[in-house]
């Protein structure tokens, strides 16, 4: 009956703790279930694909969203690619890079009722680089001076808030031609300007980044430049401003979107992103480099020395240790050496002590005892002299024996 009392008592608590943990687990369902609230979040990707190195990827969208037909390419080609009468050409690179044949073409197209569309061009100072004859053409004269010329300018659309655009580019002015319209004034240059010539237009930019790709999470923007530093046409101001500046041919012909590619190289892509895999490489081959070098110097070998005698050692030691003060120790080598010989060849006056041992050396080497006495004394430290006497006294009794 005990047994089975035990038993029962065993399976009701059992029974009890799987109840508990199985109330503990409804309860915290109950809770989570409570309290849970789902939530919807938009995480920018970086772009993939033409996004990647296509600047004007997120234009080209829009513009074909409205209807208009769009092509983009890397290089202007105006060979393979003529456009027509009532296209639009949008030049985002650098303008210097066009060559004289392509500028003559572009104006005389744009003469027969073409669009143009170039921005001035950035970097290092005007003059110290390549000439653009395109400007030249149109009559236009790039500033270089610093007051205020690369100031921003305030841009303000009804209904949104204040803007300014073209932060640090590079504007100009003109000489001899007049424009149809002209952002800027006459003290720091001009930021945009619609030329008229022939039956076609010329916009002037001194920038393009409001047309370009806005900036995504996650994309390498400042070492690569392939988008944009600001948000790009995600702003209502910038898409107004890009319908401005497109507006003479928008909807008539072709927007030529001419861009230069701009994908990172494999190193700078591995420079950029993979250093959470090369940068423990690099630090264990060091620390196994460092393990393994026997030391760090140059690979010739030290040259060798000049050798000496083994006597040389013995003099250049012994006036070494004589010079600091260590004449004791020198001369308890020496008297050390002579009472071992004494040992081997007169072992009854090794033997002996005191007088008696003195006055047999004395009758053995016809010495007088007092000699020998001071020979077998310990001389002073600062007696030179002494130490001399002994030292030379005792070699000689060595030789002796």
């Amino acid at each position: 009956m005990n047994a089975v009392a035990k038993r029962d008592l065993r399976g009701a608590r059992g029974g009890l703790l799987a109840a508990g943990v199985v109330a503990v687990v409804v309860v915290a369902l109950a809770w989570f279930l409570h309290n849970y609230i789902r939530v919807e979040r938009e995480f920018p990707l970086p772009p993939r694909g033409e996004a990647a190195y296509n600047p004007l990827y997120a234009l080209k969208k829009a513009l074909q969203a409205d209807g208009v037909r769009v092509e983009s390419r890397q290089r202007l080609d105006l060979s393979a690619h003529a456009p027509g009468p009532r296209d639009t050409v949008l030049v985002f690179g650098d303008p210097r890079a066009m060559s004289p044949p392509d500028a003559r073409r572009l104006l005389a197209w744009v003469e027969r009722g073409g669009h143009l569309v170039l921005r001035t061009p950035h970097g290092v100072e005007w003059d110290k680089q390549l000439s653009a004859p395109l400007f030249g053409e149109l009559q236009l004269v790039l500033r270089n001076d610093d007051d205020g010329s690369r100031e921003c300018v305030p841009y303000q659309l009804e209904g949104e808030e204040r803007h300014i655009e073209f932060c640090g580019a590079r504007r100009f002015g003109f000489a001899g031609v007049v424009p149809e319209l002209a952002w800027g004034d006459l003290k720091h240059g001009y930021v945009y300007a619609r030329l008229a010539r022939g039956e076609g237009h010329v916009d002037v930019l001194a920038d393009m980044d409001f047309l370009a790709n806005g900036r995504s999470e996650g994309a390498v923007v400042n070492l690569f430049g392939g988008e944009s530093s600001g948000s790009g046409l995600r702003d209502v101001p910038h898409r107004a401003l890009a319908r401005q500046v497109l507006a003479p041919n928008y909807g008539r012909g072709t927007v030529h979107l001419v861009y230069a590619a701009q994908m990172p190289s494999l190193w700078s892509l591995l420079l950029a992103r993979g250093w959470p895999v090369w940068l423990p490489l690099a630090l264990a081959l060091g620390a196994w480099l460092w393990l393994r070098a026997r030391r760090f110097g140059p690979q010739r070998p030290a040259p060798v020395a000049e050798r000496r005698s083994l006597l040389e050692h013995v003099r250049a030691s012994g006036e070494h240790l004589f010079r600091y003060g260590r004449g004791p120790l020198l001369y308890a080598a020496v008297r050390a050496a002579f009472l071992a010989r004494l040992r081997r060849r007169d072992p009854l006056a090794a033997s002996l002590s005191g007088e008696p041992q003195l006055a047999l050396l004395a009758e053995r080497f016809k010495l007088p005892a007092d000699a020998l006495r001071k020979a077998l004394q310990v001389p002073a430290s600062h007696d030179k002299a002494a130490f001399r006497d002994r030292i030379s006294l005792l070699i000689e009794l060595r030789s002796r024996l």
